[in-house]
């Protein structure tokens, strides 16, 4: 069976020797190197010392205590089942690791050098002799074979679909494993594959992998489970003795000596606890609390500060969500015509404090979104399904439906009865008719407890009221929520699709066939359409930056006009809220925050306990 070989490691197959070149006779050498991207080759030289935005002289101290929302009961990030405790992927590492200043490049970490020919058919990692599980065992090849087949059919489902390609991970040597794929053409294969978190074979044997979880499961990362109060809190603490500490990806970094969580049950109660102390930095993702919600003593003496840090690359899609599985939204006009309901502009200017940008791209904010008239080779690749799509894709750049901001959106309306009267809809009585099955168009739309949607939803569903559609808000609690969606039994949810620089096998599970009847995966609207599985292959299988950008381009022509989602809003910064006691690199990254090359700087610390005391604040 296959949870057999898996414990056991029957799957690890042993040969005499990796292949250095591809084909009989072939004359291509292959050379271990240090790092790997994409396209083209990655910026930081063999011999770098640490990332741009760490420092190595960081020092090493003191306590990162951060929130979550709502409530956790596992502790093993890779399973569907139960809720994750925050920060619960700590303890575990990859073989490689991300640089945040480029688009999509990996380097060595549990991996000393990767090898991998010109078509990237296959991949090899050696492995660093000094890696070790925090038990003082060796990270093995076998664990990494243990990892591959483990997560693949025992993980949560995007594993799956992320891994499809890779058929299996082979012994080449001691510390060598190889990678061997199907032979479809995906060039993020290597780079993904370094992505995995290993798992240790030994540690999970006679264990459900598959089974939520409070024990802490044994890792080889930087920090390891130190206290776990359940449903309140967790503490992880950093290694003394960690393997990887003068690995040139983690020099200057996770320099806090303990990382602590702390739960809340909604956003606007941990606001008020930062203020208080009780944790010590917030990512803002709410207008309204940047706007106004930062007040009091804390704030006024600059001991609380807020840094608004610019931020480039996609910001992904957020938006309402059609659920195509309910019989309703099959109906493109509908789609469409719901979409002038939205007011964005009454919706920023009331409630947004005049922030946020409106999304018209699933990939905003990035040279990936489909922001300009169609490209040559955009139209080579639409043109062969021309009969599948609609005209818009080819002739139209989208653009949301506007308003003044005055509340007023009757033109909106009177466009959306004009597209709902051609799509065979009418009004009677007061409600809108889907006139072939003379049903009436009513839905639910789902929200998670404690969410701060509804001051948002509460005016979209008074206009749909205009309309004549009877849209209900239903709120449920954090499990019956993640429920729910992960068995797709909901009509419209508020959900989110976050993209990278460089798109690849991800979107499989946010929009493929094959994910659309996978319970558990990202998506979550039900799309299938043979148009969109072939732009996914043309995306994983990209050869250079320009073939990716015209691919993920014209993906965005087809989903935006296939108006699937009521697209929302995108930032073009991360907000930070943060007690005055950290330091940081003079760089920031690039494409992201990366607060575990953050420290806390001693003098700061000391001052701001002083601070406190002169102020008659509580000192934790």
């Amino acid at each position: 069976m296959r949870d057999r070989r898996a414990r056991t490691g029957a799957t690890v197959v042993v040969v005499a020797l990796l292949a250095s070149s591809v084909g009989v006779g072939a004359a291509e050498e292959v050379r271990p190197v240090h790092g790997v991207a994409m396209h083209g080759s990655p910026a930081l030289p063999p011999d770098f010392a640490h990332l741009p935005y760490a420092d190595p002289n960081a020092p090493k101290g003191g306590r990162l205590t951060l929130a979550a929302i709502g409530t956790f009961d596992n502790l093993n990030p890779f399973i569907l089942k139960g809720n994750d405790a925050a920060g619960s992927g700590l303890p575990f590492e990859s073989l490689t690791v991300q640089n945040l200043d480029e688009a999509f490049s990996e380097y060595g970490l549990l991996a000393e050098t990767i090898e991998m020919p010109a078509d990237r058919s296959w991949v090899a990692f050696t492995l660093r002799p000094e890696a070790r599980w925090h038990d003082g065992r060796p990270v093995t090849v076998r664990d990494v074979a243990f990892s591959l087949e483990t997560l693949k059919s025992k993980g949560e489902p995007f594993y799956r679909a992320y891994y499809a390609n890779v058929v299996r991970a082979e012994a080449a040597g001691e510390r060598r494993v190889k990678f061997v794929f199907d032979g479809t053409l995906n060039r993020e294969l290597p780079l993904i594959v370094g992505q995995m978190p290993i798992l240790p074979e030994h540690y999970w044997d006679g264990r459900d992998f598959e089974k939520t979880t409070l024990e802490p499961p044994l890792g080889s990362g930087a920090y390891r489970v130190k206290a776990v109060d359940p449903g309140r809190s967790i503490t992880y603490e950093r290694v003394a003795d960690y393997w990887g500490a003068d690995v040139p990806v983690m020099r200057g970094r996770y320099n806090y000596d303990e990382v602590r969580y702390v739960y809340f049950r909604d956003p606007n109660v941990a606001l008020e606890a930062l203020k208080a102390g009780e944790f010590d930095l917030r990512i803002e993702n709410s207008s309204r609390f940047w706007a106004t919600g930062y007040t009091g003593p804390a704030v006024e003496r600059g001991l609380i500060r807020k840094e608004a840090i610019p931020r480039e690359g996609g910001a992904g899609m957020q938006g309402f969500v059609y659920n195509l599985r309910r019989p309703i939204f099959k109906n493109r006009a509908l789609r469409e015509a719901l979409n002038y309901a939205f007011d964005f502009e009454w919706t920023r200017k009331n409630l947004f404090y005049d922030n946020y940008f409106r999304t018209e791209s699933y990939f905003p904010n990035s040279e990936l979104g489909a922001r300009g008239p169609i490209s040559e080779a955009e139209r080579a690749l639409l043109e062969p399904f021309r009969d599948r799509l609609p005209a818009e894709v080819f002739e139209k750049v989208y653009e949301a439906p506007k308003t003044d901001g005055s509340g007023n959106i009757r033109e909106n309306l009177r466009k959306a009865f004009e597209i709902l009267k051609a799509g065979g809809y009418e009004v009677r009585q007061g409600k809108l008719v889907e006139l072939a099955s003379g049903r009436p168009v009513a839905f639910e739309i789902l929200l998670d407890q404690g969410g701060l949607f509804e001051r948002i939803v509460g005016p979209f569903v008074k206009n749909l009221e205009r309309l004549g559609v009877e849209a209900r808000i239903r709120t449920v609690d954090d499990a019956q929520y993640q429920r729910r969606l992960e068995e797709f039994d909901f009509d419209m949810v508020v959900a989110v699709f976050p993209q990278s620089l460089s798109p690849g096998n991800e979107q499989r599970n946010f929009w493929s066939s094959a994910a659309a009847r996978q319970t558990g995966s990202r998506n979550l609207i039900g799309i299938e359409d043979p148009v969109v599985d072939a732009l996914i292959d043309k995306i994983i299988q990209a050869p250079d930056r320009d073939a990716l950008v015209a691919a993920c381009r014209a993906l965005d022509r087809v989903l935006i006009w296939g108006h699937y989602v009521i697209p929302h809003w995108h930032n073009r910064e991360t907000w930070i809220a943060a007690w005055d006691k950290f330091a940081r690199a003079p760089k920031n990254p690039r494409y992201g925050i990366d607060l575990f090359a953050w420290w806390i700087d001693p003098a700061k610390e000391r001052a701001l306990a002083e601070a406190r005391r002169a102020a008659g604040l509580v000192v934790r």
